[in-house]
């Protein structure tokens, strides 16, 4: 947890989404070494190269998102958290629709490992709905509620479970901080500077507008990864803070 999350730096807040192969994820880092101070690892990157990609952005200073939106049975989900744990992560994700068993059972495992590796606890996130999905695609899946009420059943789930916090799009976050306190980590993708492509993002927002919403870290891939100048772009998004 965090005391408050007004008193995290603005560089501190900004998490690099490294959604690409090895050689261009350690390109990057070496762009934005002593800029940048978050590193998202997601699936494709974890899958391909394992814990290693972990320890190698460790070793260069950073602190790692890991990316990998556990969703399984309580006992497969723990012992998935403690190895994320145990690699180091600083901070690990799980699907929030798993249930307040399931995300109780993550941070039993980060915690375990914690102990075990002598590291800090990791942030424990329950990703609430992806931000690629909108109202109509929400409704396909079976749930009747309407986005923003279907936000808050989940996060009032992972606020039983007490793990750290939740991930959700910026325009949920306002309500969810309402809800979750300030101590609690909310980590919102879909964040785009003003004029930047959408992508295959729904719902989105500038980095100026998710801070003054209560987010407490956003989450931003190619509109810096892409950049002619990734450090110049990573610093763009820090200065709007």
């Amino acid at each position: 947890m965090v005391n408050s999350f007004e008193e995290i730096p603005a560089r501190d807040r900004v998490i690099v989404a490294l959604d690409c192969g090895i050689e261009e994820a350690f390109d990057l880092a070496d762009q934005l070494q002593g800029k940048a101070t978050w590193m998202k690892v997601g699936m494709t990157l974890f899958y391909a190269n394992g814990p290693a990609i972990v320890y190698a952005l460790k070793e260069r200073g950073f602190k790692v998102f890991l990316d990998l939106k556990f969703h399984d049975i309580p006992h497969q989900v723990e012992g998935a958290a403690y190895a994320a744990a145990g690699s180091g992560a600083d901070m690990l994700t799980m699907h929030t629709v798993g249930g307040v068993d399931m995300m109780a059972a993550a941070q039993k495992g980060a915690e375990r490992a914690a102990a075990e590796y002598g590291h800090e606890v990791p942030a424990t996130l329950g990703i609430t709905v992806l931000t690629s999905m909108n109202d109509a695609a929400l409704a396909e899946t079976g749930v009747s509620r309407a986005m923003a009420d279907q936000v808050v059943v989940l996060a009032e789930q992972a606020k039983r479970a007490g793990i750290s916090g939740v991930v959700a799009s910026p325009q949920e976050a306002a309500r969810l901080r309402e809800i979750l306190g300030p101590d609690a980590y909310i980590v919102t993708p879909g964040v785009r500077p003003a004029g930047a492509a959408k992508g295959d993002q729904s719902r989105v927002a500038t980095p100026a507008e998710a801070f003054a919403n209560g987010a407490s870290h956003i989450v931003v891939g190619r509109p810096i990864t892409q950049a002619d100048d990734p450090a110049a772009a990573f610093e763009a998004i820090a200065a709007e803070l």
